[in-house]
């Protein structure tokens, strides 16, 4: 803020609390000149919801003590800070062979986001929740993002899922969604090939292609009551 705008500020905030008035000519120069040193960077009103005025009002409005430069200096603070942490810095449109101009404009566009002249730039992805209507249109038609030739072609590299999703589209049960009880492994796990040693330890757990039998009958057994 100026000094005009200073003088705007303090005659507002008389008219709302008249202890902050200066009636002597020297003291209200004082006082100008102390709230103008305080406050010079901090502007009187932004075009994204900072407004000087509005912060004087509501601690008015809400505190007993009178008004100092710093009950309007720390709000302004936290609005910078709130802006700069939602603020996503976008690609420049500079040369980014250009080291000095992609650093001034990522400079400039921080700067004018923290004075509140721009709004933050958030990824859309994040803030919207929404999702692409070509992706929701492909979940509708394959209940999947994979496409069916990509996911066939991912087979080999994931038997056991490819296993499972196979069960699945032909109505037999699914066999991973319960725990194994001869190998342990639990619900959405493949099973594992169990070496066991003269010592009776395992002595390895290399995952299967194909469930162990005595799963899928448990799964048979339990689907009704999964359906």
């Amino acid at each position: 803020m100026d000094r005009r705008e200073i003088a705007a500020l303090l005659a507002y905030i008389g008219r709302l609390d008249p202890r902050t008035t200066r009636t002597d000519q020297g003291e209200a120069r004082d006082q100008l000149a102390q709230w103008h040193e305080l406050l010079g960077d901090v502007p009187l009103a932004t075009p994204h919801g900072w407004d000087a005025r509005v912060t004087a009002r509501q601690h008015i409005r809400l505190s007993p003590y009178q008004i100092l430069p710093a009950d309007i200096a720390r709000p302004w603070e936290s609005y910078r800070r709130d802006r700069l942490q939602r603020h996503t810095d976008p690609t420049p449109s500079a040369d980014p062979d250009d080291q000095a101009a992609w650093t001034a404009e990522l400079v400039g566009t921080r700067h004018a986001v923290a004075s509140g002249a721009a709004a933050p730039a958030t990824h859309r992805q994040i803030t919207s929740g929404r999702v692409h209507p070509d992706l929701q249109e492909r979940l509708h038609a394959i209940a999947s993002c994979i496409p069916p030739d990509v996911r066939a072609e991912l087979a080999p590299y994931r038997p056991a899922r490819a296993a499972r999703e196979a069960a699945i589209a032909h109505g037999q049960p699914d066999a991973l969604g319960v725990r194994c009880e001869w190998c342990g492994a639990e619900a959405g796990e493949p099973c594992r090939r169990r070496r066991i040693g003269p010592d009776g330890g395992a002595r390895g757990s290399a995952p299967r292609a194909t469930p162990h039998p005595g799963r899928l009958d448990r799964a048979a057994a339990q689907q009704p009551a999964m359906a």
